[in-house]
């Protein structure tokens, strides 16, 4: 019982690190949010070339926190180690 144990508690830590990745995206998002409201202010009649390039890029950004989370989900619960 103790390989299990040790199973379940390495999963937990990777599934903890896996979560991690999900500071990236926001930070990102962060940044890319007020270079577009900076630029908007800059050539207000580009705005919505501004917004529709920056939200592509964070749809984009936002598939690295997604995949950490299906990682973490899949350590979690559907572990295929044991």
């Amino acid at each position: 019982m103790e390989g299990l144990d040790f199973i379940k508690a390495c999963s937990a830590i990777g599934a903890g690190i896996a979560m991690i990745a999900g500071v990236g995206p926001g930070i990102g998002q962060g940044f890319a949010a007020g270079k577009g409201a900076e630029a908007v202010g800059r050539q207000p009649e580009a705005q919505s070339d501004i917004v529709r390039t920056m939200l592509l890029g964070a749809a984009v950004a936002e598939t690295t926190g997604i995949y950490g989370l299906i990682v973490a989900l899949i350590l979690l619960f559907a572990n295929p180690f044991f």
